[in-house]
């Protein structure tokens, strides 16, 4: 039977994925407006209307694992005066915001643990509880959407970022089969970790310092994972620390 607090949890990461979907992908829309590229707002994308940015793959990985994806804003860099340098500012703007918000609510959560006030009156206890919990939530499915996204592989945001780095032939070239490649990171993500294993259950491998770091990397969903949970560490620490409260 499913708990209450698992529901209430499940109610809280929708609500939570929705909203930091949204505004990652209006953060999109709002740089290239400013830029020069009106193809989002004219698309009706310049909003922080969830449903008109949601992917439902890419959402219910945000809901179970805390990192995942929305419907690409669309961009035109022809609009931009300078296209590469635009394209990157207009592509980190989402992952950006997301890092922000987290860093936000990173302090609010820091604060709620250590003023709100836990009363015997059953129904402000719950309020008290799940507001810092949505608060909590909201955190780390920011942090993990922006550290997800500024992956450097296509067709994730940070991947724009190759555009100021490699030669256009060999970024072109590359992004021709971002297709291919999203959905090679997809079962990257869900069944790496599997092959990781695997591939431990040899000796030879497991005995190898260098060859277990090598395989690692199938393990790509552990590794966001920790850089998430790192992260928000990292930031909630900091808050207390900087506020002398305790955490």
């Amino acid at each position: 039977m499913v708990s209450p607090e698992y529901i209430s949890q499940l109610v809280l990461s929708v609500l939570a994925a929705l909203i930091a979907l949204s505004v990652h992908e209006y953060s999109h829309a709002l740089a290239a407006y400013k830029l020069g590229d009106p193809t989002a707002r004219n698309l009706g994308r310049l909003t922080v209307n969830p449903i008109k940015h949601l992917d439902p793959f890419g959402t219910l990985c945000m809901v179970f694992f805390h990192f995942g994806w929305a419907r690409p804003v669309p961009i035109n860099p022809r609009y931009f005066k300078k296209p590469r340098r635009d394209f990157a500012i207009t592509a980190l703007a989402g992952p950006l915001s997301n890092i922000t918000l987290g860093f936000i609510c990173a302090l609010l959560y820091v604060l709620a643990v250590n003023f709100f006030n836990y009363s015997d009156n059953v129904f402000l206890n719950n309020l008290a509880i799940n507001t810092a919990l949505f608060i909590f939530i909201f955190h780390i499915i920011n942090v993990g959407l922006g550290v997800f996204n500024l992956l450097p592989i296509p067709p994730f945001d940070g991947s724009r970022i190759l555009n100021l780095i490699l030669p256009r032939k060999i970024y072109f070239g590359i992004m021709k089969y971002e297709h291919y490649i999203y959905w090679g990171v997809i079962i990257w993500l869900f069944f790496g970790a599997n092959v990781y294993q695997m591939l431990m259950s040899f000796s030879f491998i497991s005995s190898s310092a260098l060859l277990s770091g090598i395989v690692r990397i199938f393990a790509l969903s552990d590794i966001i994972s920790n850089a998430i949970s790192g992260l928000s560490v990292l930031m909630i620490k900091a808050w207390a620390l900087l506020l002398g409260l305790e955490i």
